[in-house]
């Protein structure tokens, strides 16, 4: 997530940025369906096709798990995975590094994808299914894939910025233990060429579309793909399932999506063991990153704002319970 000072609409950014791809000018005026969260996302079109910009300054990012995640999505295209595309700009770059009135931002065009989004239909059997091969086909793939230039950071590294970003927050002892305790649990947890590699850990139903002609996914949103045991994503597309599906069908749409999965990648003999861990690593990661986006505040806020901070908070609230727990299986 953006500091929320990165949060306000700003077309007449979006506008210099996307001045480096060619677009259709009239279609401008879909920059009021914008989004921003951990980027900003702004629709557009060319030649009557939609495409999305995205950009964030580069102080939120780190260039070199960008240019590792355009190298990915590459590779899963050339595997004929179901993935999004980027556009080139008109100087043949993926990645653009645009100096603005506002500051500095990396940027990339995306071709809009098929399909509608799996938080948007039934949850039927087949498409729940469908959800599951799709990350089993993912994970097979990073197992064959090695990356040519750049290297996208690990969880290792995620711990590492954690305890960074904690330097300004004094009075967070309980998430200094957690971040202690999951780097100890990891660190004993083994890791093989079958339950650890590049995975995707947004794979959730808004960043995964089904096709119904097609039958298959389209997957978007690689901006927070890391190197982690497989069971992350598992953890964290399942724990997604529970926000869609009343609790007395959860066990059967779990094994839908597990059934899924086996079809294009095995499970590793003890993925589920290492779960509850996962999970502590989502709220962990969630926690830091929520901490560090609200810690600035400014007198007048407008009202989406002040409610914003509220949801916030309350999300801060509900992870913070758990930290600093005995960790479950440790040894």
């Amino acid at each position: 997530m953006l500091k929320l000072k990165y949060l306000f609409n700003n077309g007449d950014l979006a506008e210099i940025i996307l001045g480096n791809w060619e677009f259709d000018r009239e279609s401008m005026d879909m920059f009021k369906y914008y989004r921003i969260s951990s980027n900003a996302i702004y629709p557009f079109q060319l030649k009557g096709n939609t495409q999305l910009l995205r950009f964030a300054p580069k102080s939120e990012k780190y260039k070199d798990n960008i240019v590792a995640e355009l190298e990915f999505i590459t590779y899963l295209r050339d595997k004929n995975y179901g993935v999004l595309e980027s556009v080139i700009s008109k100087n043949g770059d993926e990645l653009v590094e645009a100096k603005t009135p506002w500051g500095e931002y990396y940027a990339s065009v995306f071709k809009r994808v098929s399909g509608v989004q799996i938080n948007q239909t039934d949850f039927s059997d087949d498409i729940i299914f469908s959800h599951g091969k799709a990350l089993g086909k993912l994970h097979q793939l990073s197992k064959e894939y090695t990356p040519n230039t750049a290297k996208r950071w690990s969880y290792s590294d995620v711990l590492d910025w954690i305890e960074d970003q904690l330097m300004d927050f004094p009075e967070e002892t309980g998430v200094r233990i957690e971040t202690r305790l999951l780097r100890d649990y990891f660190s004993s947890h083994p890791i093989t060429q079958d339950n650890f590699g590049l995975i995707h850990y947004d794979f959730e139903y808004d960043n995964v579309f089904y096709d119904r002609e097609t039958k298959s996914c389209n997957v978007i949103d690689f901006d927070d793909a890391m190197y982690h045991w497989y069971a992350m994503d598992i953890e964290q597309a399942l724990d997604s399932l529970q926000d869609y599906i009343p609790t007395e069908f959860y066990s059967h749409k779990k094994q839908c999506f597990l059934d899924g999965y086996i079809t294009e990648c095995s499970l590793s003999d003890n993925f589920s063991a290492i779960l509850p861990a996962c999970r502590r690593f989502a709220d962990l990661y969630g926690y830091v990153r929520i901490l560090r986006s609200s810690a600035e505040k400014w007198d007048n806020e407008p009202e989406w704002l002040i409610d914003l901070r509220g949801r916030l908070e309350a999300n801060l609230e509900g992870k913070r319970s758990s930290f600093g727990l005995e960790m479950p299986n440790h040894k």
